[in-house]
């Protein structure tokens, strides 16, 4: 049986890459979101 792949190595790193940089984005994203309703309003005391 063939070894069928969706996608070469080089193009697997690429996505891989991508969707490490927009989770990224999407945490920082979140820390500051967090951050800012923290300095509003404390939720913990």
């Amino acid at each position: 049986m063939a070894d069928k792949h969706l996608m070469t190595e080089a193009e697997a790193k690429a996505v891989q890459g991508a969707m490490m940089a927009n989770a990224l984005v999407y945490i920082a994203i979140a820390v500051i979101a967090h951050f800012l309703v923290w300095n509003w309003r404390p939720w913990l005391g």
